[in-house]
């Protein structure tokens, strides 16, 4: 196995996703990766296991590509990448039929490193805006989202700046 710095190593993680290679994920993970974000019901063990996510998310979004946003803080153990996503929504996910919209989503890995390969990883992003661009949640601060907060027993609130 090449020796490769953990900001190569992030930036073939990126590759990886952005390529739609399932082999470039068993050159950067673990065999035994251990993978969440918010999409992920529980986490996802083992390298087979995490390929499923991928590949169900590249179906739903085919165009999706994985872009660094900002500096990455390591200290070769552990490292956090900010990076975003951007897709559009084609086919059906989880039930969700294609919207057809173009997505930006900000999102941070953080990361831990372990013989050169990443052992777990966690995704977060904000899940409610990726809902909001496709349309299928109202935008906040709408007379929708009230309407959605009223629905979910919460009653009327003042606004934000109040």
């Amino acid at each position: 196995m090449t020796e490769r710095s953990v900001e190569e190593l992030i930036d073939d993680w990126e590759a990886a996703w952005s390529g739609k290679d399932e082999s470039a994920f068993a050159a950067v993970c673990s065999s035994k990766i251990h993978y969440e974000d918010p999409l992920t019901t529980e986490p996802l063990e083992g390298l087979e296991h995490f390929l499923r996510h991928p590949n169900r998310l590249w179906t739903a979004f085919p165009d999706a590509r994985l872009e660094r946003t900002g500096e990455r803080l390591s200290n070769d153990r552990f490292v956090a990448a900010p990076s975003k996503l951007l897709a559009t929504h084609r086919a059906s996910l989880d039930g969700l039929p294609a919207t057809n919209r173009f997505v930006v989503m900000h999102c941070i890995f953080y990361c831990e490193v372990r013989r050169n390969r990443l052992l777990r990883v966690r995704g977060f992003f904000d899940v409610y805006d990726a809902a909001t661009q496709l349309g299928v949640l109202p935008a906040r601060g709408t007379l929708g989202e009230k309407a959605l907060l009223v629905l979910r027993g919460f009653g009327l609130r003042a606004g934000r700046n109040s």
